[in-house]
């Protein structure tokens, strides 16, 4: 064989090898995304190096297990199981759905868990503050007062035999608003393993959850949201693989009257919103729905009640914010986030706890 020849087959080689490697790493960063509504709030589901073919169909099952959820868990939808069990209340059983019925008994065991601050019966009270829609409104104290013996998590009665609950009180009314987003999360990054998707990106309405099993993949970095700004600017990031990431604060959703900020973190005891020094709770799981129920319950409890509580359960984190900026980290995460915003100050709530 001469040396043209040669020469001319090692340069074939070479073009080939830099094709390869061009397509290779066009197709580990290809990524597709469906952006939908349910469950009160947008949802984004990405996955990544996944062929084009393939997205379509594993997105759209996203969709659906989204809708499906939303249509057994939603408050405002006619025929859901929420619905018929606060329509039967103090009447009878209501048989749902295996999924309804485990977030419901999940949500019991939180209630216990946060010796009550944590409560799905707190619908009445959401109806009448109806704080997120256009009839959002302070009501009087009396309407508050009338409501508060509706309250009550043990007046929920559980059926396991016949996967069927039950209100003990009429006009007591469940809402799942604070748990049902992290439970859809978790659905749909199971879903997403069996179809062996090795990385993907779920967002339902900043309930979020980083999907990662490749071997070169880098961490999906996590900003904080800052309490005080209404742009959505972070304060700090963390990094993040395989974890759910969950934030609870005043800036959510509220109402303003008389200068006085109302938010939608109803306390189960008085009626009213949580009223202590917290502006948001952070949880960081491998379980949405862990981070789900703990963060509005750990806003309730407060910050030191909180961080005792995130410190006794297992491969859980909190990143506690401070109306006066100042941030409390839990043991776990307290290398791991990063701090931009020098406004805030990262603090230590005493030896015991951090």
């Amino acid at each position: 064989m001469n040396k043209k020849k040669i020469t001319f087959i090692f340069v074939i080689l070479i073009l080939a090898l830099i094709l390869f490697s061009f397509f290779r790493s066009s197709s580990q960063n290809t990524k597709y995304s469906k952006t939908s509504y349910y469950l009160g709030t947008v949802n984004e589901v990405t996955v990544f190096n996944v062929k084009e073919s393939k997205s379509d169909k594993i997105l759209n099952e996203c969709d659906s297990i989204l809708r499906y959820i939303d249509n057994k868990m939603s408050t405002h939808i006619p025929g859901s199981d929420v619905s018929k069990i606060n329509d039967n209340a103090g009447k009878k059983f209501v048989r749902v759905s295996d999924d309804t019925f485990f977030v419901v008994k999940e949500a019991i065991q939180y209630s216990k868990l946060s010796d009550g601050y944590f409560d799905i019966t707190i619908g009445p009270l959401s109806n009448l503050w109806a704080i997120g829609t256009d009839k959002a409104k302070v009501p009087s104290d009396s309407k508050i007062q009338k409501l508060l013996p509706l309250i009550d998590y043990k007046n929920i009665i559980l059926d396991e035999k016949n996967k069927s609950i039950k209100l003990t009180k009429e006009n007591m009314k469940i809402d799942l608003g604070a748990i049902a987003k992290g439970y859809a999360a978790d659905k749909i990054v199971a879903y997403l393993k069996s179809e062996d998707v090795k990385k993907g990106l779920v967002n339902l309405g900043g309930n979020i959850f980083t999907l990662e099993n490749g071997k070169n993949d880098k961490p999906f970095k996590i900003g904080i949201q800052d309490p005080t700004s209404k742009n959505g600017e972070s304060i700090g990031n963390i990094e993040t693989t395989n974890k759910s990431v969950v934030t609870s604060g005043i800036y959510e959703r509220f109402i303003e009257k008389d200068g006085k900020i109302y938010h939608h973190m109803l306390n189960p005891f008085t009626g009213y919103p949580f009223e202590n020094n917290l502006s948001s709770v952070t949880i960081i799981s491998d379980k949405s729905i862990n981070c789900d129920a703990l963060s509005t319950s750990t806003f309730g409890l407060g910050l030191e009640k909180g961080m005792n509580l995130i410190n006794k359960i297992d491969n859980v984190d909190a990143i506690f914010i401070t109306k006066d900026k100042k941030v409390y980290l839990t043991k776990g995460i307290k290398d791991n986030f990063k701090l931009t915003d020098k406004s805030f100050s990262i603090e230590k709530l005493n030896k015991q706890l951090v």
